[in-house]
């Protein structure tokens, strides 16, 4: 694997651990500001918060592909 294609594969594998850590975030955040209202945690807002986390997993999982993809687009 030449060097553009370790760099596409390393940006493909910092947006999918960014989307995981905001998800992380955001979760975090809803928890504290339900616990300081003291309001209970609904599940659709926790669903919806942990929407960028599994895309996140499912780019990594298949992050050498999405980095060939990448790459085979920007040599066009």
């Amino acid at each position: 694997m030449d060097a553009p294609d370790r760099g596409a594969l390393m940006l493909v594998r910092f947006i999918a651990v960014s989307l995981m850590g905001v998800s992380v975030v955001e979760l975090a955040l809803y928890w504290v500001i339900s616990s300081s209202h003291h309001t209970p945690m609904e599940t659709f807002p926790c669903v919806l918060k942990s929407i960028p986390a599994v895309l996140g997993i499912v780019i990594l999982i298949k992050a050498r592909a999405v980095a060939e993809w990448i790459s085979n687009k920007l040599d066009e």
